[in-house]
C-alpha cells in the first residue's frame, strides 16, 4: 500500500472556525476524515501532521523519507517566508505538492509569493478542501501508483 504524508501548517487546526469566507466552513476534523476516506478507497495509507511550529513540520518531512512515496503540504503562512521549510522539501527526495484552501494568487500581494513553490512538484489552490484530494491525486500519478 503506498503511503503519503499530509502536512498542515500554522492555524490550519482552526479550519472551519476562522475566516470561513476565505477558508470554508468544513472543520479541520472533517477535512481529515474526508481525506482518510478517499485514501482508503484508493488503497493509500495517509499520515497527517498538523503543527503551528516550523521545526515540527521539518522533522515530519525528514521522517517521511523512510516511509512516504510523497507528501502534500499546506504550509499556511510559512509558505511566504520559510526558507528552512523550502530547503527541507528540496532535501527529502520525495515529491511534495503544495496545496492551499484559498486561491492565493487572488489574495493579498504577500500571499502571491511562495518561497516553497520551486522545491515542490506542483501547486493546487483555490478548491477548498478538494485542494488536498487533488494534491493527493497528483501524487498518485507522479509516483505511478496503481489506484
Amino acid at each position: 500500500m503506498p503511503a503519503f504524508l499530509v502536512l498542515h501548517g500554522p492555524n490550519l487546526n482552526l479550519t472551519g472556525e476562522r475566516e470561513q469566507a476565505v477558508y470554508g466552513e468544513l472543520s479541520y476534523q472533517t477535512l481529515n476524515e474526508q481525506m482518510f476516506a478517499w485514501a482508503e478507497a484508493q488503497g493509500i495509507e495517509l499520515r497527517v501532521v498538523q503543527s503551528n511550529h516550523e521545526g515540527e513540520l521539518i522533522d515530519a518531512l525528514h521522517e517521511a523519507r523512510s516511509w512516504a512515496a510523497g507528501a502534500v503540504i499546506n504550509a499556511g503562512a510559512l509558505t511566504h517566508y520559510s526558507y528552512a521549510l523550502r530547503d527541507a522539501i528540496a532535501a527529502v527526495g520525495i515529491p511534495v505538492v503544495e496545496v492551499h484552501l484559498s486561491h492565493v494568487a487572488a489574495r493579498e500581494p504577500f500571499r502571491r509569493i511562495s518561497v516553497i513553490a520551486d522545491a515542490c512538484v506542483g501547486q493546487v489552490s483555490g478548491f477548498g478542501h478538494y485542494s488536498y484530494v487533488l494534491g493527493l491525486l497528483a501524487l498518485l500519478q507522479l509516483t505511478k501508483v496503481d489506484h
